[in-house]
C-alpha cells in the first residue's frame, strides 16, 4: 500500500493566556542571583567523577530546548509500569531510565528540558522535580514537568505525543530557542546531541531524524526510514501487523492530485490513483538507496513545529504515523542522522533484564555511561546506609546503597 499524504490547511490558534487547567505543572524558580554551580540534589553515585558536565557548545544551551515524551499507556513492560512510568523504572541500582535521556541533554549543554508526562506520572514527577530542581543546568536552565490537562479548548487527556507537544507549545514558546529536541523518556543510550544539531544545521533541514546505523536490528515501532546517498528521508514506513504503510516523498504540486484522493481526516487511511504512484519518485533511482530504523529522535525548526502542529495536521495525534509523513509529503527537507552507539529502546521485558546485566559489565557493546567520567549520568541521591557486606563473594555486579548482604558463603555473580 502506497500513501500520499498532503496537507489540509485548517488554521487553530491553541494560544493560552491563562493558567493550567487540571495541571500539575511544576517548575524551578529562576533568578539572576543564580550561579553556575552543580546543586546538592544532582547526584554522581561515582565519586571520581567531575564536578560539572562538559560544556562544549555554549551557544546550543540559549537555542534548543529538548522536549521528553513520556506517556507508557501501550508499555511493553508491564507489570513493572503497574504504577509507575517507564521513565521512573529503577535500573543499574542507583538510577531511573529518564536519568540517561536527561543526563544526555545537560551533558550536551542543552539546559532547557520539557518533560511532558501522563501515565503513572506521579513517581516520574516527583523523581524529576527533585533530582534536577536547582543552579546546576545553568543560570536560565531548568526541567520543567508538564502533566497531561484539561482546558475549556482541550477536555481531553493527551492523545499522543503530537497533541501534548501541540497543547503545550504555548508554554514552550516562552524562550526565543530555534529548534525542539524530541526525546523518548524511557530510552537507555548515551548520544552528543551536539552532534545531530550540527548535522541538522549544516544540511538547513526542516526536520531531521536519528536512526540507528547499518548492521543493526531495526525495530519498526519508531518507523523504518528510505535514504538517498545524501542521507535525506525519501521514504518512511510504518510496519503494521498485517502490511507495512508506506509513506512517500512527493516533488509535484498536491493540489492536482487532492481531488483524485479520497481523504479521510483523523486516521490513517487514504485513497489514491494509480498516477499518483506513477508520479511519486520513490527510491528516485538512486543506486544509495538505503533503509535503516528510526530512534524517535526528532530534531525540528521551531517555525517548522508550529506549521506542522497548527497549521498542516492539527488533529494529528502521533509524530511518526502522521507528521513526519506529512512533513515529507508537502515537500519538506526530511534528514537522517546516523548512529553507532549502544541504543535499547525498552521493547521488552527481556530487553530490559539484558540491560540491567550488561550495566555489570565493561563490554564495548554495553551501556557503560554509569561510570563514565565524561559524560556521567546524573540522578537523584538517596539517602541510605553504606551497603554492608559479609562473608560473601560478589564478582561483577553493581550494588545499590543501603543492601545488607549477610548470607555464610553467599555466593553472588549477576
Amino acid at each position: 500500500m502506497v500513501i500520499l499524504q498532503l496537507s489540509l490547511p485548517i488554521s487553530m490558534d491553541l494560544q493560552k493566556n491563562g493558567s493550567i487547567n487540571g495541571s500539575a505543572r511544576i517548575r524551578r524558580k529562576r533568578s539572576s542571583k543564580f550561579h553556575c554551580t552543580l546543586p546538592p540534589r544532582l547526584f554522581m553515585s561515582n565519586s571520581q567523577q567531575p564536578q560539572y558536565p562538559n560544556l562544549l557548545f555554549p551557544s546550543t544551551n540559549q537555542s534548543v530546548a529538548a522536549i521528553l515524551l513520556e506517556d507508557g499507556s501501550q508499555s511493553k513492560l508491564y507489570p513493572l509500569t503497574k504504577k509507575i512510568s517507564e521513565g521512573a523504572i529503577p535500573i543499574a541500582a542507583n538510577y531511573r531510565l529518564v536519568d540517561a535521556v536527561v543526563s544526555n541533554c545537560i551533558n550536551s549543554n542543552i539546559n532547557r528540558i520539557y518533560a511532558l508526562t501522563q501515565f503513572n506520572s506521579t513517581s516520574l514527577n516527583s523523581h524529576l522535580s527533585r533530582a534536577y530542581t536547582g543552579q546546576g543546568l545553568g543560570k536560565e536552565g531548568f526541567v520543567e514537568v508538564i502533566t497531561a490537562y484539561q482546558s475549556l479548548e482541550d477536555d481531553d487527556w493527551f492523545q499522543g505525543a503530537a497533541d501534548a507537544v501541540r497543547r503545550c507549545l504555548w508554554l514552550m514558546e516562552e524562550y526565543p530557542v530555534t529548534e525542539f529536541l524530541i526525546l523518548p523518556g524511557h530510552h537507555l543510550y548515551k548520544m552528543d546531541y551536539q552532534k545531530i544539531i550540527e548535522a541538522h544545521r549544516n544540511s538547513r533541514a526542516d526536520m531531521t531524524i536519528a536512526a540507528l546505523s547499518a548492521g543493526r536490528e531495526q525495530d519498526p515501532n519508531f518507523g523504518i526510514l528510505s535514504l538517498n546517498s545524501e542521507n535525506q528521508v525519501l521514504e518512511f514506513r510504518l510496519k503494521s501487523d498485517s502490511e507495512p504503510i508506506t509513506f512517500v516523498s512527493v516533488g509535484f504540486p498536491p493540489s492536482s492530485a487532492l481531488l483524485k484522493c479520497y481523504s479521510f481526516w483523523g486516521s490513517s487511511l487514504r485513497k489514491f490513483t494509480s498516477e499518483i504512484q506513477e508520479e511519486s519518485p520513490v527510491k528516485c533511482n538512486d543506486v544509495a538507496y538505503r533503509e535503516f530504523s528510526s530512534m524517535g529522535i526528532y530534531v525540528i525548526n521551531r517555525d517548522i513545529m508550529v506549521k506542522l502542529l497548527r497549521e498542516h495536521f492539527p488533529k494529528a495525534n502521533d509524530f511518526a504515523s502522521e507528521v513526519i509523513p506529512g512533513a515529507i509529503s508537502l515537500g519538506m527537507k526530511v534528514q537522517a542522522f546516523l548512529f553507532d552507539g549502544y541504543w535499547e529502546d525498552m521493547r521488552s521485558i527481556e530487553a530490559f533484564y539484558l540491560a540491567n546485566m550488561e550495566s555489570t559489565k565493561k563490554a564495548d557493546m554495553a551501556f557503560n555511561s554509569f561510570f563514565d567520567k565524561k559524560s556521567p549520568i546524573y540522578t537523584l541521591p538517596r539517602v541510605l546506609p553504606p551497603t554492608h557486606v559479609t562473608d560473601a563473594i560478589i564478582i561483577d555486579s553493581v550494588i545499590g546503597d543501603g543492601c545488607i548482604l549477610g548470607v555464610r558463603n553467599c555466593f553472588l555473580c549477576l
